[in-house]
């Protein structure tokens, strides 16, 4: 199986890229707002049971991929402050031990933009950050950030199209289409 791990600050367009993947590459889109808004409607964001819960049903379901031999996954990510540390490492301890190949590509764009973009009607389709203030507040604190793999590809959101992004992924990590 080939991982793809989208991961960037809230409002870079992991989904909406994420979804232009699936669609070029016939690829499973596992985006984090599924585990996150089905552990909200029972726990506190950051809450022990959320944590524990979060990360274990992200590593089953990439261990049950793999196993099922599901030819790709696309898994959004947004690193925040609880997210354990060791989660990125167990998550490429688990991908590679079922014999799946992972990469990490970043997605970023300009603060300003990601502040135009916060309160979109995409984002509150999930319950994702839609707060401008709140942004500022987390991001100011140290909170939007987690040690990451280096990306093996990074793209600016902001300077292309979510479909020309999909398509560089394509090309750069020579996916299947």
């Amino acid at each position: 199986m080939r991982l793809i791990v989208l991961f960037g600050m809230p409002a870079t367009g992991k989904l909406t890229v994420g979804s232009e993947l699936a669609t070029r590459t016939g690829y499973k889109l596992f985006h984090n707002h599924l585990v996150v808004d089905l552990l909200l409607s029972v726990f506190e964001f950051g809450s022990p049971g959320f944590v524990e819960l979060r990360e274990k049903i992200w590593l089953g379901v990439v261990r049950a991929a793999c196993r099922e031999r599901i030819p790709g996954l696309i898994f959004t990510f947004a690193p925040e402050k609880t997210v354990r540390p060791e989660f990125i490492g167990n998550l490429i301890e688990t991908a590679t031990a079922e014999g799946a190949a992972i990469d990490f590509v970043e997605l970023t764009c300009p603060i300003a933009e990601l502040k135009q973009r916060m309160d979109s009607a995409s984002r509150r389709q999930f319950k994702k950050l839609t707060s401008v203030e709140l942004f500022d507040s987390l991001h100011a604190a140290g909170n939007l950030a987690l040690p990451m793999p280096d990306p093996r590809l990074s793209i600016d959101t902001s300077a292309c199209t979510p479909a020309d992004a999909a398509q560089r992924i394509v090309r750069e990590l020579s996916l299947p289409v």
